[in-house]
């Protein structure tokens, strides 16, 4: 799949983002957590295989993030990660709890991820 991969990561992303939209509308919020965690996870992998023609096998935001800095030099990419570490704590937290233990977020919270998942994608857009 190594050569669609980088399109199919994009275009998975953006439909969890949609997903999560919808559940975070409808009120189901930890799967819109996961499902906005999902979104960030895949754009970020999207952008590392476009530069680099591979990504790392993690499900950690901040260590993806960490990675696209190193990649791109772009210092607004550590601006973000500096100044949004507990909204991207709380997107690798909802991935694991979301999963497989009963999670429950708040709509703020949520709302919080969303924001953060949606600047991760304007991000990583940027440099590709």
């Amino acid at each position: 799949m190594r050569k669609g991969e980088g399109e199919f990561l994009r275009e998975r992303s953006l439909k969890f983002l949609e997903v999560g939209k919808r559940l975070l509308e409808e009120g189901t919020l930890d799967l819109a957590a996961f499902h906005f965690h999902q979104a960030s996870e895949l754009i970020l992998k999207y952008g590392l295989f476009l530069k680099t023609g591979d990504y790392p096998r993690t499900h950690s935001i901040r260590r993806l993030l960490k990675l696209f800095f190193k990649v791109t030099g772009d210092e607004d990419v550590l601006s973000f990660l500096k100044e949004n570490i507990n909204a991207l704590a709380n997107l690798e937290n909802a991935y694991m709890t979301s999963r497989y233990l009963p999670a429950e977020f708040y709509e703020e919270e949520v709302e919080s991820m969303l924001k953060a998942a949606l600047s991760i994608i304007e991000l990583v857009m940027r440099h590709v």
